[in-house]
């Protein structure tokens, strides 16, 4: 989420980010349609975006890449065992996503599930696949078009790597685990 606030203060236009697909409940086949292999038309999905970043994003980095050949590839990286531990706290936390609207628990299996072969609670596995993913990105992308980040790196990178100037505003904080816990507390079930 901060990396999303972060392109859209840098005036990148609207930035996807997982968070819209619940304000865009008709999306939501269509990304399990994707997440299933099926072709889908991209600029439907992102009517509106002239970014994206989290799921259900981020596992079509490959062809969406090569849809957008000029789009520049951001690979946002932390500690193996710090991004599974927030997994489990968040995103992995709820299974059947109780608090998610019709049709999310399915796209989500299509999505990201799948991936993780469903044992989204395996740490080992789950820490294999990371390190696949990102290693897949740096194998994949070339390196002109590729940015290996960490938010925590704050606005020079990230900026350089865009051609940008640096803001004068501190680089976004947001989306802790603390504050996504509120967030789906707050939302309560469908």
């Amino acid at each position: 989420m901060s990396l999303k606030l972060a392109l859209e203060q840098l005036g990148l236009g609207r930035c996807h980010h997982m968070m819209e697909v619940f304000g865009r409940p008709e999306d939501i086949d269509l990304w399990r349609r994707a997440g299933e292999g099926e072709a889908v038309d991209w600029e439907v999905l992102f009517d509106g975006f002239s970014c994206a970043v989290d799921w259900p994003s981020a596992e079509f980095y490959g062809v969406l890449a090569q849809r957008y050949p000029d789009a520049k590839v951001i690979l946002t990286t932390r500690d193996a065992d710090s991004w599974f531990r927030s997994t489990q706290a968040t995103i992995f936390a709820d299974p059947d996503f109780k608090n998610a609207p019709p049709g999310f628990a399915a796209m989500v299996a299509a999505v990201i599930g799948q991936k993780f072969d469903g044992r989204l609670n395996d740490r080992d596995h789950c820490i294999a696949v990371y390190e696949r993913h990102n290693a897949q990105v740096r194998a994949s992308i070339p390196a002109d078009r590729l940015l290996e980040y960490h938010p925590g790196q704050g606005w020079g990178p990230l900026c350089d790597f865009l051609g940008l100037p640096v803001p004068e505003a501190p680089y976004p904080k947001v989306n802790s685990t603390e504050e996504f816990v509120q967030r789906q507390a707050a939302a309560g079930p469908h």
